[in-house]
């Protein structure tokens, strides 16, 4: 939640992050952020993230219906908004399709594997959401059972979504998914990804769970 002018400037600024780094082509990807208990900026269909105006960032309601901004939201929206109307605490939602992480998702693959102390804490395991229509009710409904214990999920045959407090930790948690990503298919790569040792594994699991307010 915050003032809208830096909100719709921020996601902008996070648009051109994600397209500099290759992980939403052409129109795709979209960013969301909580303006305030009743309402949603999100980004428009049809534009690329790398190139979006804050004006065209637009003002929807819980339910979809647009209240200001240019053009239409992004087909997208109801995931979004599910996701808002599930959480109240949820703040920022980012859709992309980084290659790597979208080829685990393609491959029908998790990224459940324990390999770097880091991406345990502040990611935890990513799991595999099975496949729905893109922009169907089915797809936000088929992520809700995934948001009180992960952070992020794939979407099987499409891509990453993360969520967080606010639209910056989002994105933070998608750089850290394409990190995890490849970090996984390269060391398996070179021979097999080996998984932290049980013991420092379980003491940062529990961190994580502490950190989420879930206890140890």
């Amino acid at each position: 939640m915050g003032d809208e002018a830096y909100l719709r400037e921020l996601i902008c600024d996070i648009g051109r992050r994600i397209w500099q780094r290759g992980m939403a082509s052409a129109n795709s990807g979209n960013i969301s952020a909580r303006l305030d208990e009743e309402t949603v900026l999100i980004t428009p269909t049809l534009v690329s993230k790398g190139f979006m105006r804050s004006e065209q960032i637009l003002a929807v309601d819980l339910e979809g219906k647009v209240l200001r901004g240019e053009g239409h939201p992004t087909t997208e929206t109801p995931m979004h908004l599910r996701i808002y109307r599930e959480r109240a605490d949820i703040g920022g939602v980012v859709h992309a399709h980084p290659p790597l992480a979208t080829a685990f998702a393609v491959a029908g693959k998790p990224l459940d594997l324990h390999l770097i102390p880091e991406a345990v804490i502040f990611l935890g395991e990513v799991p595999l959401v099975p496949f729905r229509p893109p922009g169907s009710p089915e797809l936000a409904e088929a992520v809700v059972p995934y948001l009180d214990e992960h952070d992020a999920v794939l979407l099987e045959n499409h891509g990453a979504l993360c969520w967080g407090s606010d639209v910056e930790q989002a994105y933070h948690r998608l750089e850290t998914l394409e990190f995890c990503a490849a970090v996984t298919l390269y060391s398996q790569i070179l021979g097999g990804a080996r998984e932290l040792p049980p013991e420092p594994k379980a003491n940062l699991l529990a961190l994580r769970r502490m950190m989420k307010g879930k206890g140890g």
